[in-house]
């Protein structure tokens, strides 16, 4: 303690940080999930009431189940596509063109939802969008309402994330292409390994790290979707598309119910937990 003191006392304004700003606020909330809250006058202790009106709700099973679809897409989507994306990048010879298209694809992850999700409603439009105008020019009799059709709405959803956020996950996945030993690739190919199997011997085996904890940074932000649900639902597709998080928006905001807003929250953490820790069981993530 002594000897890194200054590096200690460093620590100390990042510490009240969490504390203030993290902690404080989880314990509080918690707190208030035990509570009927009111902003003026008493807030009676209810136990876990606001728990037992969440768990009893059907709305809450049915954004529960759009939050495991939208989710459980972005996951899978959001994890195979940056890495063939990546593998596919790393085939480029030419630097400049290579630096262009990441560039190109990683823009998107600068942007915020109400950019990203404007882009994609205009697209998508059936009255001139881009997408539209090109299935109407190839023979298509009539314009497909992508985002008020619930065939579509979990899937633009899915895709939209997955376009957004792809181009940052690439660039975590080709820094770690980057680090792996030249000497392994020589030796394949001494070997008389072919550009496939150098991909599946010595480039996936050399990112199983990373994936790892790209699967696992994904795994906890599955149940707490709400921004471009919010930006980019209308009526049309709400009963389709809300997820938990809107639930407790709409709950602890529209309704001003904090305490079941709040409790709904914990019901997120709990499970994001139990989700991250199975994740790191599967993936054997300490290993």
């Amino acid at each position: 303690m002594k000897r890194y003191s200054s590096l200690y006392l460093m620590m100390i304004p990042i510490m009240l940080y969490f504390l203030i700003f993290t902690y404080y606020p989880l314990i509080r909330g918690f707190i208030m999930s035990l509570q009927q809250f009111r902003l003026i006058g008493d807030t009676p202790f209810v136990g876990l009431d606001n728990y037992m009106k969440v768990l009893k709700d059907p709305v809450f099973y049915d954004v529960f189940l759009n939050t495991i679809v939208i989710g459980g897409g972005i996951l899978i989507a959001g994890f195979i596509a940056p890495i063939v994306i990546a593998l596919l990048l790393n085939e480029i010879a030419q630097k400049a063109l290579k630096k262009w298209i990441q560039m190109v694809i990683y823009l998107p992850h600068l942007f915020s939802w109400v950019v990203i999700g404007g882009i994609w409603i205009f697209m998508l439009s059936p009255d001139g969008g881009l997408v539209n105008e090109v299935l109407l020019a190839l023979g298509k009799e009539s314009p497909i309402p992508f985002l008020s059709s619930e065939t579509y709405a979990r899937g633009v959803m899915i895709a939209s994330a997955t376009w957004k956020e792809m181009g940052y996950t690439c660039i975590l996945f080709l820094a770690a292409i980057v680090a792996i030993n030249p000497s392994l690739y020589e030796a394949a190919r001494m070997d008389g390994a072919n550009r496939w199997q150098l991909v599946r011997y010595v480039t996936l085996p050399g990112l199983y790290s990373t994936m790892k904890v790209v699967l696992l940074l994904n795994m906890m932000s599955v149940l707490r979707m709400f921004d471009q649900i919010f930006i980019m639902k209308n009526p049309a597709i709400a009963k389709y598309v809300d997820v938990i998080m809107v639930y407790t928006y709409e709950k602890g905001i529209m309704e001003f119910n904090m305490g079941v807003a709040t409790a709904a929250s914990f019901v997120v953490i709990a499970l994001t937990f139990i989700l991250t820790m199975i994740t790191r069981l599967v993936v054997r993530y300490d290993n």
